[in-house]
C-alpha cells in the first residue's frame, strides 16, 4: 500500500508497495523553492520534521555530491544521515539516495519534482524503499508520512517568508531568547528546530 499525501503525486505501479509519495503546493516561485535545497544556510532553517535540528558535517550540492549530517530528535536521539545527490536539474528535479551512511544497504531513493502552478510551486517527493518491509518499518516506526508532511510544511513556511521579502535569519536573530534559542526554533550553534521549543 502506498501512502500518498496531497494531490499531484501518483504511485508507480511497479513500486507501489515500496513507495511513499507526498505532495504540497507552496506559495512561492519555483526557483526559490528549489533554491531552498541548494545551500546549508537554507536547509538548516527548515529540514526535517517538527522539533528536529540538523548539524551538517559536509555538503556539496552537485550530482555525485554528498550531504552528511546528523538529525537531532526532540527526545535527544541522534540520527546519522547521508544523502548522495544522483541527479540535479535546476529548478525542476532532484534525485538522491538517503541512508545512514554511504554504504547503507537499506538506503532509499527519493525524487523531488518542482512544478509551477500559477504563482505557486507543486513539490512532489516520491520515495522508494528497497523492500516493502523497509517501507512499512519507516511508516510505523519512524512516522515517515507525517515526517515528510511536516518537512514540506516547514519548507513552505520558510520559502513563503522569503518570497514575501522577510529575512528568516534576521527575524530569528532579533527574537533570540537568553537560552540561545529563538522563537522560530533556530539555535545559535547553527542547528535548527522546527515546531517545538524546550
Amino acid at each position: 500500500m502506498t501512502a500518498t499525501s496531497g494531490s499531484g503525486g501518483r504511485p508507480d505501479r511497479g513500486t507501489a508497495d515500496r513507495e511513499i509519495v507526498i505532495s504540497r503546493a507552496i506559495g512561492a516561485p519555483r526557483h526559490l523553492v528549489f533554491e531552498a535545497f541548494t545551500e546549508v544556510r537554507h536547509l538548516s532553517q527548515w529540514w526535517g520534521p517538527d522539533g528536529f535540528t540538523t548539524t551538517t558535517r559536509s555538503f556539496e550540492f552537485r550530482a555525485g555530491g554528498v550531504w552528511a549530517f546528523v538529525m537531532h530528535g526532540p527526545d535527544g536521539t541522534d540520527y546519522q544521515e547521508w544523502i548522495t545527490f544522483i541527479e540535479i536539474v535546476p529548478p525542476e528535479r532532484i534525485a538522491l539516495v538517503h541512508g545512514e551512511s554511504g554504504d547503507d544497504p537499506n538506503a532509499f531513493t527519493s525524487v523531488l519534482t518542482f512544478a509551477p502552478e500559477g504563482a505557486r510551486t507543486r513539490v512532489v517527493m516520491r520515495t522508494v524503499f528497497p523492500t516493502a518491509e523497509l517501507r512499512e518499518e519507516a511508516v510505523a516506526k519512524y512516522h515517515a508520512v507525517e515526517g515528510g508532511e511536516q518537512t514540506l510544511s516547514n519548507l513552505a513556511s520558510y520559502v513563503t517568508a522569503l518570497a514575501a521579502g522577510a529575512d528568516p535569519d534576521q527575524d530569528a536573530a532579533a527574537e533570540a531568547a537568553p537560552d540561545g534559542n529563538t522563537a522560530n526554533g533556530n539555535t545559535t550553534d547553527g542547528s535548527t528546530s522546527k515546531g517545538a521549543q524546550d
